[in-house]
């Protein structure tokens, strides 16, 4: 259980830390849970032919943080696909969060009620005015409010990291995707700009109160039986099996990067242009790896995967190319193996529009094969090959091995722009 096993020290510019002197990291265990397909990737348009395929191969990442004074625990996903901290609210009364935990503001003596997020500061007034903000989902939506909250990352001890930062309190959700998941929110880790301003990235709030040794958080998700945690101010040398590729970001909001080529074997299969290459998004908030329709169609159609599984062995990688650097996939990391569909190939169709797209996105089995690290300092993302089990090790293959020692070998009322997210679309009306 999460707790505030503290005493909070609070500044002149209202930031709420562990006090001087005392940066730290913090390890948040995440649990696993297999799910029969429903997913929150938002903003793109999703084929079904390809998605049921997947099916079998998705999953979900959780963990604990607790928001106010004294703390309430709540389960969150850890998304980089996202910008904002979502919770359900006692103001909810809809099924999908009253079958979850909600914040409840009457119980914090340190929840403070924003009404608009171009003004952070600035409390709702006793006219009640403030805006409402709607986030869309494929399948669903949620509406909610803005508060003020004291958020914490940790185990209920000293080491635990804390700051001061705004969240969406949810006041309306839809019956899906919301009463289909186990967590009660999303705990958005993408780089500022997807946030609804700079006071609601959570990353950005806890380097700010002087909470975390670095400005970087790494993922590990482990397989089945095998335990899986999120580190925020550090990375964990233990977790991994060959030095980081640093990836430089290339267009801040996602955690996107750029690789030059991807290949089945050595056949490259002509996705990337040449001079530009294709662009990545790393999102610990997808269950599946996902790409563009055409992509897609054309790995369907390049590899053939018999209904028993029985031609695994004989299937070739699928790569990532970074320069001569393969990010490799095995077979047994991109088929899926499910009682009613057999072995299929996990991949699914996901159009991102531009400016955004096309993406490819790395979801959670990239993830649990490389271990990654997000560093907002540097703005890069690093990757290097999962440490699994010994025996995971003992049959990695040389060449895999051998490439990864790398040797360098908001739309507001009253604004006329808008964004469109990966993980979903906003929009808000005033309300009084």
């Amino acid at each position: 259980m999460l707790v505030l096993a503290f005493a909070m020290a609070q500044g002149a510019d209202g930031f709420l830390s562990r006090g001087p002197n005392n940066k730290g990291s913090v390890t948040v265990p995440l649990k696993r849970r297999n799910k029969g397909g429903a997913s929150l990737a938002q903003g793109a348009k999703k084929h079904k032919k390809h998605e049921a395929h997947a099916k079998g191969q998705a999953s979900e990442y959780y963990g604990e943080l607790s928001v106010g004074t004294p703390p309430q625990r709540f389960t969150v996903v850890f998304d980089t696909g996202s910008g904002n901290l979502l919770l359900p609210s006692t103001d909810c009364t809809d099924d999908a969060c009253t079958g979850h935990k909600r914040f409840d503001p009457v119980k914090s003596k340190s929840a403070l009620q924003v009404a608009f997020a171009d003004h952070p500061g600035e409390a709702v007034g006793e006219d009640g005015s403030r805006d409402i903000v709607t986030i869309t989902f494929g399948t669903g939506e949620m509406s909610g409010v803005y508060v003020r909250e004291q958020v914490c990352l940790g185990q209920g001890n000293d080491d635990d990291i804390c700051c001061q930062a705004h969240f969406v309190a949810a006041t309306e959700e839809s019956d899906e995707p919301f009463s289909l998941v186990p967590f009660d929110g999303i705990l958005g880790l993408s780089l500022p700009s997807m946030a609804e301003g700079p006071e609601f990235s959570i990353v950005e709030r806890l380097v700010a109160s002087g909470s975390m040794e670095k400005n970087l958080f790494g993922v590990f998700f482990g397989n089945d039986n095998e335990d899986s945690e999120i580190t925020f101010g550090r990375y964990d040398q233990n977790r991994i099996a060959s030095e980081l590729l640093w990836l430089k970001v290339t267009e801040p909001g996602y955690w996107q990067v750029k690789i030059d080529d991807v290949t089945l074997g050595k056949t490259s299969l002509g996705f990337c242009d040449p001079g530009s290459g294709c662009q990545v998004a790393v999102d610990t908030g997808t269950s599946l790896m996902a790409g563009p329709s055409d992509a897609v169609q054309t790995i369907h159609e390049s590899v053939y995967v018999k209904h028993d599984c029985s031609n695994l062995g004989d299937l070739p990688k699928l790569n990532f190319m970074v320069g001569n650097i393969p990010l490799a996939l095995d077979p047994e990391d991109y088929i899926t193996n499910s009682p009613e569909n057999g072995c299929q190939l996990g991949l699914m169709s996901l159009d991102i529009p531009p400016p955004k797209g096309p993406l490819f996105i790395f979801g959670d089995p990239f993830l649990r094969k490389y271990y990654t690290v997000y560093d907002r300092e540097q703005t890069r993302v690093g990757i290097a090959l999962a440490r699994h089990a010994p025996q995971d090790l003992d049959s990695t293959d040389g060449d895999d091995a051998d490439a990864l020692v790398f040797k360098h070998r908001k739309h507001h009322v009253h604004k006329k722009d808008s964004k469109r997210h990966l993980r979903h679309g906003r929009r808000h009306k005033h309300h009084q």
